[in-house]
């Protein structure tokens, strides 16, 4: 039997391979997971109740490409924080996030572009990425995030060749692991380089409404003030980060015309659509900010917690965004089997998000810490990884 190549050079699973490094007993009686970036904050009150009044729902084979109250209150969204006007036609929902990053690129990526066409991706990235580059048989382009580059790629540093057989760019901002969040200039001009060279922009904006001050600017409102390709970039939103929602599996892609119909004609025939019970729930939440800003306010006291109790360490950068601290500490793995054995922290060593590449790996000297825990759970997580391997 004859097995296929194209996953063969993948990164391993982050998950399995973290249970496996931290296969090994801890001293502590308690024990604090700040692995995993699933949302602990208390979501809408109100879920339950629209849930409730639409039970019957369950009884109806859902909307594919969203209903139109979900659709309307996307295009509410996108109205209220970027100033954009979406036509229904111009937005897909999605069974969360990961699921429109993959199928994306199954619908957008040619086979062909001055030959093997390339995907970017930022290194660190979210695995998704590469699967899908894999997928649809282009080469993956892993560009560094490093803190040289401001946490954020240098796609601009890339050969000609590469940004000439550039087919799409995933982007994440504000950016997982590291809280970077990509600017206006930043956003202008990674976009005056894709018109150059004829790429479309991912721009996974998960993370977009837990920030510190000023909201990041979003990819598809900065192309349309530029008069840039209508085609340009396509946009993607959740309900996970945002509202304290992952397992509702409710978000969605934005972008132009014909990118949207594609997606919606694949989706046609390998889509699995949001029940329209939870649809209903998601256009709620989608309409409404209050929580959100409830949300953020959480966040912001962890915030000032992190930087209070980390502060001095050396090379410590507080995030601009998100709910990660990307800690510097040497080599990750050995800081994080550190922890785990001497305080029951659980952290995520950079190198499971990262690919090695040119002999390096960028996440290699760091180790991931979500800030989703209840404060005070965070605040002690924190001290014990303080004191354990800066005190």
């Amino acid at each position: 039997m004859v097995f296929p190549e194209r996953f063969s050079d993948l990164p391993a699973a982050t998950w399995p391979r973290l249970r496996a490094l931290l296969d090994v007993p801890t001293q502590a009686s308690e024990t604090i997971n700040m692995t995993i970036g699933e949302p602990r904050h208390a979501f809408p009150g109100f879920v339950g109740d629209i849930l409730a009044a639409n039970l019957a729902g369950f009884g109806k084979y859902p909307e594919n490409y969203g209903t139109s109250d979900l659709l309307d209150a996307i295009g509410g969204f996108l109205k209220r924080r970027y100033g954009l006007d979406v036509p229904q036609t111009q937005i897909l929902a999605l069974n969360g996030t990961r699921e429109g990053l993959y199928n994306a690129a199954m619908a957008l990526c040619p086979e062909q572009k001055n030959g093997q066409p390339v995907i970017l991706t930022p290194n660190p990235f979210y695995q998704v990425y590469a699967v899908a580059a894999r997928s649809v048989g282009a080469e993956p382009v892993y560009v560094p995030a490093t803190v040289e580059t401001g946490h954020l790629p240098d796609f601009h540093a890339l050969p000609k060749d590469i940004l000439d057989r550039t087919a799409i760019a995933y982007i994440c901002s504000p950016a997982n692991p590291q809280g970077a969040v990509a600017d206006a200039d930043y956003w202008r001009d990674l976009i005056a380089l894709a018109e150059k060279h004829d790429f479309i922009i991912f721009a996974d904006e998960c993370y977009s409404e837990i920030y510190r001050e000023v909201p990041p600017p979003g990819a598809l409102q900065i192309a349309k003030d530029m008069g840039a390709h209508p085609e340009r970039v396509l946009i993607f939103h959740s309900l996970s980060k945002r509202s304290n929602l992952p397992g509702l599996r409710s978000g969605f892609c934005a972008g132009g015309p014909e990118s949207i119909a594609r997606l919606r004609s694949l989706r046609a025939f390998a889509g699995a659509p949001l029940p329209e019970p939870l649809q209903a729930v998601a256009a709620a939440v989608w309409d409404d900010e209050d929580h959100v800003v409830e949300n953020r306010a959480l966040y912001h006291r962890k915030y000032a917690i992190a930087d209070d109790i980390l502060g001095h360490v050396d090379g410590y950068q507080s995030p601009q965004a998100g709910f990660f601290l990307w800690l510097p500490t040497g080599d990750g793995e050995t800081a994080a089997v550190k922890l785990w054995q001497e305080t029951g922290v659980r952290t995520l060593p950079g190198a499971y998000l990262s690919q090695d590449t040119n002999g390096a790996n960028p996440g290699k000297n760091y180790i991931r810490v979500a800030m989703v825990a209840p404060t005070q759970e965070m605040q002690r997580g924190l001290t014990l990884i303080r004191d354990c391997l800066y005190g």
